[in-house]
């Protein structure tokens, strides 16, 4: 077979070339983009600050609001991040659990995204040893939002009876473990224009959740929202404001962390299943 003339081949390495430097080019700017709107944004730097009432704790692996005056008997929420979320972008949700009296722990995802099984184990790992190293909380409440849900999904199902109820914030998620039987108390909380984690796709999967698990709907609330960051790629253009579908999300975990049904308890019959909706 015959090689080539000289100018076709350089012709052919010229055009590899240039595809080489269009993926590249690509790829950065992606990285980058992505990178922004995952940015923390709009958070006060009060929220992550010391007070009379709160102390704040900010370590690699964990962002912790510890209440100097905890409420009695009151539990505390091990929080999971989102993918690609920081710690700080929580803040303006949860904060106001501490300044309640409530001990509030954040747990960071490894390499901020846990995009390996490795790193997603590692996030389970530091949640076990924020929970170890504080012996005075005799009851949690296991929390996360989007991917974080997932691993609030596995924490539980693991060692189901640590733990006082558990929360499902924004997410698909259980998708292959069956928490059907699980007997703690379930609250899962879901957004109508969320499009990482839509309606049908939230709704597919309750099956694997317990039957008595208390569904808050929050309408016209997206995926980004649930936290203070910028607007996520394939997501929906949220109906409501960040603070009131956040004032929502916030009425749920409280009513978890008391032990009761969400908001007033306002039954809805949709989509087979019963739709909770805060009031608050």
């Amino acid at each position: 077979m015959s090689s080539l003339p000289t100018a076709s081949r350089s012709r052919l390495n010229s055009f590899r070339r240039w595809i080489r430097l269009g993926f590249l080019s690509w790829a950065v700017f992606s990285t980058a983009w992505l990178a922004n709107s995952m940015r923390t944004r709009g958070v006060d730097a009060a929220l992550l600050q010391t007070s009379a009432t709160v102390a704040v704790a900010d370590t690699a692996t964990s962002l912790a609001f510890t209440p100097t005056a905890p409420a009695s008997q009151s539990p505390a929420l091990l929080f999971f991040c989102g993918s690609g979320v920081t710690a700080e972008a929580y803040a303006p949700l949860l904060r106001p659990l501490a300044d309640a009296g409530q001990p509030v722990f954040i747990v960071k995802l490894p390499w901020r995204f846990a995009p390996l099984e490795s790193h997603k184990a590692e996030a389970l790992t530091r949640a076990r040893a924020v929970m170890a190293a504080h012996p005075e909380v005799s009851r949690w409440v296991v929390s996360g939002h989007s991917l974080g849900a997932a691993l609030a999904c596995r924490l539980a199902a693991a060692q189901p009876a640590d733990f006082a109820a558990l929360v499902l914030v924004g997410t698909t998620h259980p998708k292959a473990d069956d928490l059907s039987r699980l007997t703690l108390p379930v609250t899962k909380v879901y957004a109508t224009h969320d499009g990482i984690a839509p309606v049908e796709r939230v709704m597919s999967n309750r099956r694997l959740l317990p039957a008595a698990t208390r569904w808050v709907e929050i309408a016209g609330g997206n995926h980004s929202q649930f936290g203070h960051y910028g607007h996520q790629l394939f997501d929906g253009e949220a109906a409501i404001s960040r603070e009131e579908q956040q004032q929502q999300t916030l009425a749920a975990l409280r009513d978890a962390l008391a032990g009761r049904p969400p908001g007033s308890a306002v039954i809805k019959k949709a989509r087979g299943v019963t739709s909770w909706h805060s009031s608050s």
